[in-house]
Formats: C-alpha cells, sequence, structure tokens
C-alpha cells in the first residue's frame, strides 16, 4: 500500500507538469516518465515493461507490441506503469484524454467509475468471490457502461519483487475467466494476497480503449 502511495505521486506529477500534450511519441513520453520517476523518487526499477498507448494502440492488452504512435489533438492514452520501491512492487494504470472529445472523455470516466463500482463489488462478497466470478461479473461491467472489455482478465497477484518466481504465471493467479479459486484464500505459505484490479475498456469501431488499475485495499 505504500508502494501504491508513491506511485500515486509520480502520476500526480506527470499531471502537475503537463508531460501529456500532442506531438510526443509513446516511446518519448516512457522515456520522460522514466526520468520523472528518477528525478523525484528514486526509481530506477520497474516489475513489468513500461506501457505508454495512445490512439488506436489504447485497443491492444499488455501482451502486444504496437509500433510507436504519434499523440494527436483529441486523441486518449493510457499509462500502465509498475515502478518497485524497496523490493515492493506497485502497478497503477490511468488514462488521460487531450482536446475535448466527448466520447473519448466518456471512456475515460467509465473506466474509473467502473473500477470503483468493481472493487465495491469486491469487498462485498470478497470472502466468497472466485477469480472467474470476479471477471464475469467486470465483464458484464462493461457491458454495463455501453463498452466491450479488451482483455482476457482484468488483474492479478502483487507482492514483493520479483512476485512471479514466487506464485508463477499460472492462471489462479490472474483475475482470470480459468481461475475458480477464491481470491481472499491465502498463497501456499498462509499470507493473505494482494491484488491488482484492472478494467480495459474499448470501443473497436471507433478504435479507442481506456484502461485503469490499482490495488485492491
Amino acid at each position: 500500500m505504500e508502494a501504491e502511495r508513491k506511485a500515486e505521486i509520480l502520476f500526480q506529477a506527470i499531471e502537475d507538469r503537463q508531460l501529456v500534450k500532442p506531438g510526443k511519441t509513446e516511446r518519448q513520453l516512457n522515456q520522460e516518465v522514466f526520468d520523472l520517476a528518477d528525478e523525484i523518487l528514486g526509481i530506477k526499477k520497474f516489475w513489468h515493461k513500461r506501457i505508454v498507448r495512445a490512439g488506436k494502440n489504447t485497443l491492444l492488452p499488455y501482451h502486444d507490441n504496437p509500433p510507436d504512435h504519434t499523440l494527436q489533438e483529441d486523441d486518449i492514452l493510457f499509462f500502465d506503469f509498475g515502478p518497485i520501491f524497496e523490493d515492493w512492487e506497485a502497478d497503477l494504470g490511468k488514462t488521460y484524454v487531450v482536446g475535448n472529445d466527448a466520447r473519448k472523455q466518456k471512456l475515460k470516466r467509465d473506466v474509473e467509475l467502473a473500477w470503483h463500482e468493481g472493487k465495491a463489488y469486491y469487498h462485498q462478497h470478497k470472502n466468497e468471490l472466485t477469480g472467474s466470478e470476479f471477471y464475469q461479473y467486470t465483464a458484464e461491467l462493461a457491458k454495463k457502461y455501453g463498452w466491450d472489455y479488451g482483455n482476457i482478465h482484468c488483474g492479478h497477484l502483487i507482492g514483493k519483487f520479483p512476485h512471479e518466481k514466487i506464485v508463477g504465471e499460472d492462471e489462479i493467479n490472474y483475475i482470470h475467466p480459468n481461475n475458480h479459486k477464491k481470491m481472499s484464500a491465502p498463497d501456499q505459505n498462509g499470507n493473505e494476497r494482494f491484488w491488482i484490479y484492472e478494467i480495459h475498456l474499448i470501443d473497436r469501431e471507433q478504435g479507442i480503449g481506456g484502461f485503469f488499475e490499482q490495488l485492491l485495499s
């Protein structure tokens, strides 16, 4: 939770310095955020690849590696960063809109509203909820807000770096349709598990997507 609080400082600094501007490439923004993280928080390590997606690239999930896109006027963009603080992982994602396009502004609002609605549902049902059930709920939540859901999962475990060496890449470590284990179940050592909840809403016809993720604390 402390790692996430520090990561939020980074996102606030991105906004304060108005880094998101048309004419910049995804790669350029990625480097600027990396430099900013080092400058203000001394972050030099990220536990997963740093993602900046803009325009039609916002349709694509984490594992894709699309060509570099230049941010346009009235464009949409999201960041997905996993900084490491004293060997603890954070993972935050947020959407930004350049300009006043109403559909893109709605997408930015909806993805955050849906995330908070999903978080509330999780805490109401967390003792019984499986990863599969929470994924299905999230996919239906996307439809409720008028969007398609854009990924094969809606979150994952997080922990002490590198958590993948501890828990692996099995579907039971994701909020995934094939994860029928209760999310509240402890790990193999009896410790509480911590989940990142992520929502990726998309409009395939218009070629835009929005992304938001935080810790389910």
